[in-house]
């Protein structure tokens, strides 16, 4: 079979191959690409030929994959799988597997870097600190004892509600497949909002979660509440977000996803209010990361040419 890894996966070249090889042999043909290219007629030069490709969030639609007579398999290397048309995928008869489980525990990190900035005042006490400041107007919170919220059971939000729980949190959550978790009470959505001091978001992006939280779930958080979203731009309602914080009918944000990939432009209103902390979709990508990763990618591998 003919593999085209689309773009660079967060390691060397020289280790992403031996990975794979290590795992699929040397009889399929493998192509490793050097840079990142999004635009339509890059994707579908470099995709054409190939029976699999290995691509991250690359939006990767009908127009390419239509152009791709021999594309039997789509490896993903990447969590969420939002961005690859799937329904069209199904017509074809072209499978998809994504690469599950290698960025729980950095996005679970992140989300305590994010609680953490917005509690203590971090970007504002550096800024302080590096003119002259004092603390003065930057007294923040201590995590213990705060009613720590959060949307989605899976792998994440589970890491997520064990680290909430070291800190000292009671910790609810709101989940649409309710299984016992330790430590964790479960709960409605509604309930959630309208209780917790922090919520943080760990759901996909489909058609039920689009737009998930927006106007009507905003208005129902504490004025004092932050909401964390590192999960996909799109479950939040962006406009609804910003006339929130705006407004301050809540205390702020941490943001890693948005209703676009980063660059984000230089005016767009979320980087630029004083109660958000915003991180350009850095979740996902540590060192540890990436090479677990590249693991699951040649084991998906495995098992499309075996």
């Amino acid at each position: 079979m003919n593999i085209h890894v689309l773009e660079p996966l967060g390691i060397s070249k020289s280790s992403l191959a031996e990975r794979i090889v290590a795992k699929i042999g040397t009889k399929h043909q493998l192509v490793l690409f050097d840079d990142r290219r999004e635009d339509v007629n890059t994707l579908v030069e470099r995709s054409k030929d190939a029976d699999i490709v290995v691509l991250s969030n690359i939006p990767f639609r009908k127009e390419v994959i239509s152009q791709c007579p021999r594309l039997k398999y789509i490896c993903v290397a990447f969590t969420g799988m939002d961005h690859v048309d799937l329904a069209y995928c199904a017509e074809r008869g072209v499978q998809v597997m994504n690469c599950a489980g290698y960025s729980t525990v950095a996005v679970a990190d992140l989300v305590f870097g994010l609680v953490l900035s917005l509690a203590r005042n971090i970007p504002a006490c550096d800024r302080a600190c590096r003119n002259e400041g004092t603390k003065n107007g930057l007294v923040g919170f201590e995590l213990a004892g705060k009613k720590f919220g959060i949307i989605g059971l899976g792998a994440i939000g589970k890491r997520v509600a064990d680290i909430a729980n070291a800190f000292g949190c009671t910790v609810y959550a709101y989940t649409r497949t309710p299984k016992p978790y330790p430590g964790v009470t479960l709960t409605d959505m509604e309930t959630l909002l309208k209780t917790c001091d922090i919520v943080s978001l760990h759901t996909p992006l489909n058609d039920q979660t689009r737009g998930l939280i927006g106007r009507q779930e905003l208005a129902l958080m504490k004025p004092d509440a932050f909401l964390i979203n590192t999960a996909r731009g799109g479950v939040v309602d962006t406009p609804a977000l910003v006339e929130a914080l705006r407004e301050k009918r809540i205390a702020g944000a941490g943001i890693d996803v948005f209703d676009m990939e980063p660059p984000v432009p230089a005016d767009y209103t979320l980087a630029h209010l004083e109660n958000t902390v915003v991180t350009p979709h850095v979740a996902f990508a540590t060192r540890q990361a990436f090479e677990k990763r590249a693991d699951i990618v040649a084991a998906n591998l495995l098992k499309m040419v075996e």
